[in-house]
Parts: structure tokens; C-alpha cells; sequence
């Protein structure tokens, strides 16, 4: 699947999709709390990866983060450059990175990995690995469930990965993971999220 598919889906839902998720406190708290407590043990550059409506960005950078966000979707970043005019937006591609190796300390991919068909995926985690300096931070946000197994998303065709079956891709693509969560909220999907460092 390229991004013209998801670019596509997601253009032409870009103002719905916003709507109804497009602020932190639509967010779970643990959410809220998570990303929170792991951008504030960054010193130097982090970008949202997938940013989408631009929430998590601007959240990290009310907190003093230096973030900015990019997204494939032209009209998220539109959108999030009116939403939130003191914050870096640009579009870019999650397999091209437009960032020289070893020029960020944190990358943030908060559900934006989960509409990379299987065979996709490993090469945007080494995408991900090239752009962080040795050390540098990682925290992943996906479904949790069979891995590569097909999801009925809303907008776009998506996946769900297991908790071990991420930390195995992490690891190849030269990460190592610091810590995991798993959890099943009433109503919603099961959720995973993995914090890992570029080894």
C-alpha cells in the first residue's frame, strides 16, 4: 500500500477526523500521562511521526519539547498549522525521512505505523533507527492483537501487531526496548505501546 492510498483516506475525512479526535482530551489519560513522562527525559530534537491532527505535538510542545510534527496528509498539516501556529508542521513521509542520521534524540509514532502492511513495517522501524542519534528515544503506540492480522479500521486499511512480535521487529531494526504496556479499555480495541532506545 503506498501513501497516496492512506493520504487519499485520510484527505478525504481529514476535518471529520479531526473533529472527533483531533484534541488531547479526547486522549485517554494514561495516554496523556505516558507520552508525557517520556518526552520530558528528552534533551534536543523530537519529531511526531504520523502527526495527524497535530494534538500530541502541540502537547509535548506546551510542555517544552522541541517537536515539530509531519504527516503524509497534507490537510492534517494544514489543519494543525492553523490549530497551532507556534508549532513546526511539514508534510513528509514516514519511509523517507527528510532528516539527516542521527539528528534526533526522540521520534514519536503514536498509531501512525498501524496502516504499514506487514511487509512495510520493518523498513520504516530502520527509517525510524537511522534518524535517532545512539540513545535516542522511541515510543510506539499500536493495536494490540494477532500480528499483521487486518483490522476493520475506519478510514483506511490497518493492522494489529502483539506486544512480542513489535519488541522482535524493534530489535532488528536496531532498537532496544526499555518497556511495554498492554491494556483493554471498555469499548475500544486492545491497546500496546513500547518504549524503546536506538542501540
Amino acid at each position: 500500500m503506498t501513501d497516496s492510498v492512506v493520504q487519499q483516506a485520510y484527505a478525504e475525512r481529514a476535518s471529520e477526523y479531526t473533529a472527533i479526535l483531533g484534541t488531547v482530551d479526547d486522549m485517554h489519560e494514561l495516554d496523556r500521562n505516558r507520552i508525557g513522562q517520556w518526552a520530558r527525559k528528552i534533551k534536543g530534537r523530537i519529531i511526531d511521526a504520523g502527526c495527524g491532527p497535530g494534538h500530541w505535538t502541540d502537547f509535548l510542545h506546551q510542555r517544552g519539547a522541541d517537536i515539530s510534527g509531519i504527516d503524509v496528509v497534507p490537510e492534517f498539516i494544514e489543519s494543525a498549522r492553523l490549530r497551532f501556529p507556534d508549532v513546526s508542521f511539514r508534510v513528509s513521509s514516514l519511509r523517507a525521512l527528510d532528516e539527516a542520521d542521527g539528528s534526533l534524540n526522540g521520534v514519536l509514532a503514536w498509531y501512525s505505523l498501524i496502516h504499514l502492511p506487514p511487509a512495510e513495517l520493518p523498513p520504516v522501524l530502520s527509517e525510524l533507527a537511522r534518524v535517532l542519534s545512539p540513545q535516542g528515544h522511541l515510543l510506539v503506540g499500536f493495536f494490540d492483537g494477532e500480528p499483521a492480522e487486518p483490522l476493520d479500521h475506519a478510514v483506511a486499511p490497518a493492522y494489529y501487531w502483539s506486544v512480542d512480535q513489535m519488541n522482535s521487529l524493534l530489535h532488528d531494526a536496531g532498537f532496544a526496548v526499555i518497556d511495554t504496556e498492554a491494556r483493554q479499555d471498555s469499548g475500544s480495541r486492545p491497546h500496546a505501546a513500547i518504549s524503546a532506545i536506538a542501540r
